[in-house]
């Protein structure tokens, strides 16, 4: 019997591991495109990094954030109603404080009646004004910033080097198992091999 045989288990191993290791850096490198014997080879996330960038500058523009929907919420009343309180106490601020010093004339004669009354003149007003000034904003805001330009070429600006470091610390378990599970698979493989050729011979 050739005892020889019975590393056949382990060369298997060894060689599962080694082509999941090699699968597992070729997500990465090489960053460039390199031609060997003939054929180009470049790492699979910097050779689609471009195509994921697109992809997910259009899934955050159309999916994760909607200027419509911003729009809606700064331009609905319920928005309004949280702010008025801070918006009442700056005009009540200037009416009493700010104008008196501004105009001291005109101060002597506004007594606390036509401070309110004024006050509730300037928040009907600016109860009327608010939503469609936001409404107006959030749709030049809309026309002047392409969010999925902006996110794709964020996406695109990332070195290859920075994801796999991100990548790497934060699936190092994962690809860990990946590895043990190519050598286990390679073992098994070569355990398989081992004992057909024990029978057969």
């Amino acid at each position: 019997m050739n005892y020889l045989l019975f590393v056949l288990p382990f060369i298997s191993a060894f060689i599962g591991w080694i082509i999941l290791r090699g699968c597992i850096l070729l997500l990465f490198h090489p960053v460039l495109p390199k031609k060997i014997l003939g054929f180009t080879i470049q790492g699979i996330i910097p050779s689609r990094q471009k195509t994921i960038a697109e992809q997910a500058g259009r899934f955050a523009g159309s999916q994760l954030v909607s200027f419509d929907d911003i729009e809606r919420r700064i331009a609905d009343p319920k928005s309004l109603e949280k702010i008025m309180p801070v918006i009442e106490e700056h005009i009540d601020q200037f009416l009493r404080v700010k104008l008196g010093k501004e105009m001291p004339m005109i101060s002597a004669f506004i007594g606390d009646k036509t401070i309110n009354s004024l006050k509730k003149i300037f928040m009907q007003e600016l109860g009327t004004l608010f939503p469609q000034v936001m409404k107006n904003y959030a749709a030049n805001l809309k026309n002047e910033i392409d969010l999925e330009k902006k996110i794709t070429e964020k996406i695109s600006s990332i070195s290859s080097k920075q994801i796999e470091t991100v990548l790497r610390q934060n699936l190092s378990k994962e690809l860990k198992y990946l590895e043990w599970a190519g050598l286990l698979t390679g073992f098994i493989i070569g355990v398989i091999q081992l004992l057909l050729t024990l029978v057969i011979s």
